[in-house]
């Protein structure tokens, strides 16, 4: 088995495992699975400066071959901006459970219950009192 068909294999893993949790009802699994996709991104953009064992990132006069240092910059430049999604995306569902007091996607813990009439104004929204 070559080293390619594992890192090929390894990013089919964690996309499929990434979509599979971003279709989760939950915020936590949605979470996952955007880190997921995220890890599968940085190994794809690593596996395009071609996988080579023992070369050295900087190009020597003495070296015959060397290993392509600009996929490796866009893979540490997408670990922060992984970071900082995942940050925003954790904050953003803390807010919402605190809203909804519920971590579900949707936000209503039952989908069976009827939602109420849409044309009854709702007491504490600002224009309600304007009828």
């Amino acid at each position: 088995m070559s080293l390619e068909f594992l890192i090929a294999t390894a990013i089919g893993v964690m996309t499929a495992a990434g979509i599979y949790l971003l279709l989760r009802r939950r915020t936590f699994p949605v979470v996952l699975g955007l880190a997921f996709l995220s890890y599968a991104i940085n190994v794809f953009l690593f596996s395009m400066g071609r996988v080579v064992v023992d070369q050295p990132p900087i190009y020597d006069k003495a070296a015959a071959a060397y290993t392509d240092p600009l996929p490796q910059a866009l893979v540490l430049t997408a670990i922060v901006i992984a970071f900082g999604m995942t940050a925003f995306v954790v904050v953003l569902a803390l807010r919402a459970y605190l809203e909804t007091g519920t971590d579900q996607v949707d936000g209503l813990p039952d989908a069976g219950r009827p939602v109420e009439d849409a044309s009854t104004p709702i007491p504490s929204h600002p224009t309600a009192a304007r009828g």
